[in-house]
């Protein structure tokens, strides 16, 4: 999807994630379980910046779906966050070295979760860009006038570090409002997500 970072959330239970990742700018489309994910994974149309993969499912568990990705040539490189209950360390060995990219415990707190796929992402960036990231500036085409001045506000919000709530909040609008501010804004400026897009409005003195 463009504009914004899309992340296949596979679970038997994927409700929270479903409805929180939305509300801080995320594309979520849900699978639950691993053999769904194939299907999914399998279509042509798809492309995912980011998986989040439960290991205690029905059908097909998190480990046989992780080697499953792995094997694939076409969807190999997707990053994997692995999600479980469990934390003994030799698992979570076991998990990296299959290939999962990260590991997160339940239960844990959204932001933990929330940092550690932006810090997936923005290395992934890093790694497909031939410039470093300090390198990233208005392009000659984006026109900053076509931001209305609520896109303006949102951004600044954005700025300090506001969520989704909080900017909606603060603005008196619906969290969905919020959502359709921030996509607008993304393809406006040209960027992926949240975080370029306010390196992108400092370093043209939008936000301070």
């Amino acid at each position: 999807m463009d504009g914004i970072a899309s992340i296949l959330v596979i679970d038997d239970n994927p409700k929270y994630l479903a409805d929180a990742l939305p509300m801080y700018g995320y594309d979520v489309t849900v699978a639950k379980d691993g053999l769904e994910a194939l299907k999914i994974l399998d279509k042509s149309n798809e492309n995912f910046d980011l998986i989040l993969l439960d290991v205690m499912m029905p059908n097909m568990d998190g480990w046989d779906t992780l080697k499953a990705i792995r094997s694939n040539k076409r969807i190999k490189y997707i990053p994997v966050i692995m999600i479980t209950a469990v934390s003994e360390d030799q698992k979570i060995v076991s998990g990296l070295r299959i290939g999962a990219d990260d590991y997160i415990v339940k239960p844990f707190i959204l932001p933990n979760l929330l940092a550690r796929i932006e810090a997936i992402l923005r290395r992934c960036r890093w790694q497909n860009e031939s410039a470093p990231k300090s390198s990233i500036s208005l392009n000659k085409d984006v026109n900053i006038d076509l931001l209305t001045p609520k896109e303006k506000e949102v951004l600044e919000l954005l700025a300090k570090g506001a969520s989704n709530q909080q900017i909606a909040d603060t603005l008196c609008v619906r969290d969905v409002t919020v959502k359709t501010h921030l996509n607008s804004i993304f393809k406006k400026l040209k960027v992926a997500n949240r975080t370029q897009a306010v390196l992108l409005a400092m370093q043209i003195n939008l936000v301070s």
